[in-house]
């Protein structure tokens, strides 16, 4: 049986936007971008028992900038297609992420958690109701990223699917 996804955003929940001393200024605009990462973070989502998967505007460069700094190795990574425009307006009227319709697809049936910072509850509706297995979209505050509390919540999940 295969192992659970568990799609990972950049921006937000690996990169948070809040202040503190991490998140001072370095030398280069792309060095204090990349400060903001928490390397202690790696080991955390590799314990996970899950199959990791870049759900980033990033994409490969997601592979190249941040999987080294965080020790993880290369991870598979979500091409993101262009949208139907019926997509996009019936997306825009049920208040879906632009997201939520690929990563449903690329799971494929399998279970999956979805961390995010701009996940809502129309994005959970939408994959209960389209999604035939397990679903966790688990939001992220993006002004403190992924916590210790939130490891501890979609390890426990992830344990229970």
């Amino acid at each position: 049986m295969k192992r659970p996804l568990l799609f990972l955003d950049v921006d937000g929940p690996l990169l948070p936007f809040g202040d503190g001393p991490q998140r001072e200024p370095s030398s280069t605009a792309a060095d204090s971008h990349l400060m903001r990462l928490d390397p202690r973070i790696g080991p955390c989502l590799a314990a996970l028992p899950c199959e990791l998967v870049w759900a980033t505007t990033w994409e490969e460069e997601a592979n190249t900038d941040i999987a080294p700094r965080l020790g993880l190795p290369p991870l598979p990574v979500v091409r993101w297609p262009a949208t139907s425009d019926a997509h996009e307006r019936e997306d825009q009227w049920y208040g879906l992420h632009w997201k939520t319709r690929t990563l449903a697809a690329w799971a494929d049936g399998r279970p999956f958690i979805w961390v995010d910072d701009e996940i809502t509850d129309a994005d959970r509706n939408w994959v209960s109701t389209h999604h035939p297995a397990p679903a966790f979209l688990h939001h992220i505050a993006s002004s403190h990223g992924l916590t210790n509390e939130d490891f501890a919540v979609l390890d426990r999940w992830l344990r229970a699917t």
